[in-house]
C-alpha cells in the first residue's frame, strides 16, 4: 500500500492519540454502499483508538441500514445537501454537536466543505480535487500520468488512519452487524417465502445503482437461474433495489427457474444483511451487495465488467471475479457507448462453473 501513496511532510500535525484526544469526532463517509461497507475497517480502527470519544458518522440516507446497528457511530446524521435549504441545515446540525475533528473518506469538495462550514477546526482526508485549503492535512494518493494509481478501498480508507498516526490492526476485513430486531425480521421474511432452516439458499444480485453498464444482461442471469436450478436443489432468492423491478421482470419472465423475487418487499439495506448471510453463496454483478457477502463471509461470484478490478481486489479468499479483458475496459462509464462486450462475453455457463469452484465441487 505505501508505494503507492505519498506521505506528506505534514505529519506534524496528525492525530497521534498520545498527542490529542478528541472528545468529539465527525466521520464522513462515502456514497456507493459497497465504498461504505469497505470503509468499515477504518470505522473500527478509529472506535478502537478513541473508545471514549463521540463518534458521529455522516452518511447519506439510502446508506444509513449498512452502518446503523454497529458499534462504530454514537449519533448518525443523514445527509441530504442536494438543495440550499439542506446544505445549511446539515452545517446546523454539525456545528450543535461541536466536532473538534473530522475524517472525510469522500473525495469530493463539498464533502470537506460541510465539514469546514460546519464549524470543524482539524479536518483530515485525502488531499485532492483542489480540496487542499479545506483541510489541515492528509495523504496524497500517488498520480502516474495524470491519474490516480487504484488500490483496494480498504486499504485506501485505512491510509488515513495510518497517516493520523493511529494503531491500525493487521486484519482488515469489512464487517456488518446485526441487531436482533433486524435477524428477527429477516427470519420472518425468510419463512415467509416458505424457506426452512435445511434449504439450500442461493442468491441473484442482478442490478446496479451505479448504472446499466455493470449490468450483465438479464436474459443471462435468466439462463445462470436455470442451470443453478438444474445443478442444486435449492431456493433462488432475486435481490432487487429500488428501479431495478424492470430488471426482475425480465428475468423471472425469460427464465423456467423458480425464483423469489424479493422486490415487491422493498428490502432495504438493514434487512439485506441477514438475507444475504443465509446465502450458501451470492451471483452478483459488482456492486453493494457482492461487499455483504464477503463482509458475511459468503461466498461471491462477481460479473465485473467496466470497473477496475484493483479497486476491489482484497479480502477475496471467498470470491471469484469474472471479467474480459477488453480494449475499452475499464471505462468506468455509467452506460456502455459500444457493444457491452465486457459483460457479454462473459457467459452464463462460465459463472456456474465458478460457483462450483468455490463451493468446492469436483466437475
Amino acid at each position: 500500500m505505501n508505494e503507492c501513496l505519498n506521505f506528506s511532510s505534514f505529519s506534524q500535525m496528525t492525530l497521534n492519540n498520545k498527542q490529542i484526544q478528541p472528545q468529539t469526532i465527525l466521520i464522513s463517509c462515502p456514497n456507493w454502499v459497497g465504498d461504505v461497507v469497505m470503509a468499515t475497517p477504518t470505522f473500527e480502527c478509529i472506535r478502537q483508538n478513541y473508545p471514549k470519544a463521540r463518534l458521529i458518522g455522516l452518511i447519506r440516507k439510502y446508506a444509513r441500514g449498512v452502518v446503523e446497528d454497529a458499534p462504530w457511530f454514537d449519533n448518525i446524521i443523514e445527509i441530504n445537501d442536494k438543495t440550499s435549504r439542506g446544505f445549511f441545515n446539515l452545517v446546523h446540525k454539525i456545528r450543535r454537536l461541536k466536532p473538534e475533528v473530522a475524517i472525510v473518506l469522500p473525495n469530493s469538495f463539498r464533502s470537506a466543505l460541510i465539514a469546514r462550514c460546519g464549524g470543524v477546526k482539524k479536518i483530515y482526508g485525502y488531499r485532492r480535487n483542489g480540496r487542499h485549503l479545506l483541510l489541515n492535512g492528509g495523504p496524497t494518493p500517488r498520480i502516474e500520468d495524470g491519474h490516480v494509481i487504484p488500490i483496494p478501498m480498504v486499504e485506501y480508507y485505512l491510509a488515513i488512519c495510518h497517516w493520523l498516526g493511529l494503531d491500525v490492526t493487521r486484519h482488515h476485513r469489512p464487517q456488518l452487524h446485526m441487531s436482533e430486531a433486524v435477524q428477527k425480521r429477516g427470519r420472518r421474511l425468510l419463512e415467509r417465502y416458505g424457506i426452512t432452516p435445511h434449504d439450500m439458499v442461493i442468491g441473484l444480485n442482478p442490478g446496479a445503482k451505479f448504472g446499466s453498464s455493470k449490468c450483465w444482461p438479464p436474459e443471462y442471469f435468466a439462463r445462470l437461474a436455470e442451470l443453478i436450478a438444474e445443478h442444486w436443489s435449492c431456493k433462488l432468492l432475486l435481490f432487487i433495489g429500488p428501479g431495478e423491478e424492470n430488471i426482475a421482470n425480465r428475468i423471472v419472465a425469460q427464465s423456467t427457474a423458480k425464483m423469489i423475487n424479493t422486490g415487491p418487499d422493498k428490502v432495504d439495506l438493514a434487512l439485506l444483511k441477514p438475507l444475504i448471510h443465509r446465502c450458501r453463496i451470492l451471483f452478483s454483478n459488482d456492486t453493494g451487495p457482492r461487499h455483504y457477502a464477503v463482509a458475511l463471509d459468503i461466498p461471491v461470484v462477481v460479473i465485473m465488467g467496466p470497473t477496475d478490478p484493483r479497486y476491489t481486489q482484497a479480502n477475496l479468499e471467498k470470491t471469484i471475479v469474472l471479467r474480459r479483458d477488453t480494449e475499452c475496459s475499464p471505462c468506468h462509464l455509467k452506460e456502455c457507448t459500444l457493444d457491452h462486450r465486457c459483460m457479454t462475453e462473459i457467459s452464463p455457463d462460465a459463472v456456474l462453473q465458478a460457483g462450483k469452484e468455490l463451493l468446492q465441487e469436483r466437475t
